[in-house]
């Protein structure tokens, strides 16, 4: 076939392409990569909770590489400071003037991994960021890229010396996805993975791939997202499942006990988000009931708080949800 000729490839078939890609190099996290892409043409922030080992950091690291924005990893340790995040303001003898040098937040894709063992001012200067955009350093305040992904990690193993997100951070997260280990086919092609770039590794690196996805055209994937059909009928039953987080007494009186605190509007606004960016990604252009469904556990689980009574009866978020989701009637 003549590739001079060939078709230009569409923005969803790019994008398609983009998540085959990320399937390959990433075996047995499907899930994740899916949330990842959701994330990114949602325009929202993903906590990922998931035992070491789980290609959390390579995940990111492989989208970053496929998308023309750059891509920074901070390590959050109790001794972290928030100018090890946002930067500092450095004297210049010569010029006799304070020149600002930006931190790792500036750039468009970061990693937080390990986000809860940091202190409460770094939490507070990274929950600017991901709510405002902007950071603060000093007296001024600046602007981050236009395109900007916050990907923070959580080891749900090791507590000690952990400090817990507080749960206005945590509502400021598009996501909270958890991510098991692979199934034993998946573990295999993991193996035969590893064989082969251990025994690539004293070969040249491989070229960076070179079919990247412009910043545009994932404006662009944005701007379609919001395009979809939404039913009026749908519309009404993704704002009921916020609702009945608020007010589970309608349905069961038992469940309301176990409910402290609800979704915020902030709540329905990402399950909305997140329920056309699947169906964008699917090549439909609609939303379907499943889309909203599919979403709802992982939009929801860290904005339905359990009373301290549930708590101690081992319900969580993940479980109060299911819970409001076979109780709402679907339209």
């Amino acid at each position: 076939m003549d590739t001079a000729h060939a078709p230009t490839p569409s923005l969803h078939d790019r994008f398609q392409q983009l998540q085959q890609a990320l399937q390959q190099e990433i075996i047995g996290q499907e899930a994740l990569i899916e949330r990842l892409l959701i994330a990114l043409l949602a325009d929202g922030h993903l906590l990922v909770e998931g035992a070491p080992g789980l290609a959390k950091t390579t995940a990111i690291r492989a989208l970053a590489a496929r998308l023309e924005a750059d891509f920074a990893r901070v390590q959050f340790t109790p001794d972290l400071l928030p100018a090890d995040l946002t930067g500092t303001e450095v004297w210049r003898p010569q010029d006799g003037r304070f020149e600002f040098q930006p931190g790792p937040i500036f750039h468009s894709l970061l990693l937080a991994d390990e986000i809860n063992r940091a202190p409460a001012k770094v939490q507070s200067a990274l929950l600017e960021a991901m709510g405002e955009r902007q950071a603060t350093v000093g007296r001024r305040t600046y602007p981050l890229p236009p395109l900007f992904l916050v990907m923070a990690t959580q080891n749900p193993i090791e507590q000690e010396g952990t400090f817990p997100l507080p749960e206005a951070q945590l509502d400021r997260f598009l996501m909270h996805v958890r991510i098991g280990y692979p199934q034993a086919e998946a573990e295999a092609q993991i193996l035969q993975l590893a064989r082969l770039r251990a025994r690539d590794a004293l070969q040249p690196p491989p070229p960076a791939p070179t079919a990247r996805i412009s910043q545009d055209d994932v404006f662009a994937a944005r701007r379609a997202v919001l395009e979809l059909h939404l039913a009026p009928a749908l519309e009404r039953y993704l704002v009921e499942l916020v609702l009945a987080s608020r007010d589970p007494s309608r349905y069961d009186a038992a469940l309301a006990r176990r409910i402290a605190w609800g979704a915020s509007p902030r709540g329905s606004i990402a399950l909305e988000r997140c329920a056309r960016a699947r169906a964008w990604l699917a090549g439909r252009d609609f939303v379907t009931p499943e889309d909203v469904r599919a979403v709802a556990p992982d939009v929801l689980r860290h904005r339905v708080l359990p009373s301290f009574e549930a708590t101690a009866e081992g319900w969580d978020g993940a479980r109060l949800v299911d819970e409001l989701l076979q109780r709402v009637p679907l339209p």
